[in-house]
């Protein structure tokens, strides 16, 4: 029986070191089983360096750059967490654009712990109703967010749809909630 997400590219953006592991590992599962194809998009080629908390995990095989694909490639995008991930792909304008294009052009986007950071700079929580990681909620709300403590956030804003998650304790809402917004 084909699944809602049946033919859907999920991009999943990551640093080349710094995420958390169970944060991109959690959903990419779940989009597979609802029968999407997920992607591993970063900065660089080659491999990425995930990680447990502080401790060095697995490595994941890039399937493409940021350079090399768009918005336009994809149902919608995933930004998993970790404290490192998100502060670096914040710093490289071509990451940033790509996220932007996913909010310009009206696809959903899911956003996991640390990985507002990214959203903020990309200007895409202005107006927003979100969670995240609780020590970002100062940077949420200068940035004109409407920061909440809840396990999960599904903010529609004219056409895009934003669902964010505190942490991996949340990831089961994380994953249905993503799941209901990529399917529509």
């Amino acid at each position: 029986m084909p699944s809602d997400l049946a033919g859907a590219a999920v991009a999943f953006l990551v640093a080349p070191e710094g995420t958390e592991q169970i944060e991109l590992t959690d959903p990419w599962e779940a989009v597979e089983k609802a029968g999407g194809t997920p992607r591993l998009v970063s900065t660089s080629p080659g491999e990425i360096q995930a990680f447990n908390h502080l401790d060095k995990a697995d490595t994941f095989t890039v399937d493409a750059t940021v350079e090399e694909v768009g918005a336009a490639d994809f149902t919608g995008l995933v930004l998993p967490g970790g404290v490192a991930n998100p502060d670096f792909l914040r710093t490289v304008p071509r990451a940033v654009e790509f996220v932007k294009e996913f909010f310009d052009t009206g696809k959903p986007v899911a956003a996991i712990c640390h990985a507002p950071w990214t959203l903020i700079e990309a200007r895409a929580v202005d107006g927003r109703r979100l969670t995240s990681y609780p020590s970002l909620a100062t940077d949420v709300r200068n940035a004109g967010g409407e920061w909440v403590d809840e396990e999960v956030v599904t903010c529609a804003m004219g056409p895009n749809t934003l669902v964010t998650s505190r942490k991996p304790d949340d990831l089961p809402a994380f994953d249905r909630a993503l799941l209901d917004a990529f399917a529509k």
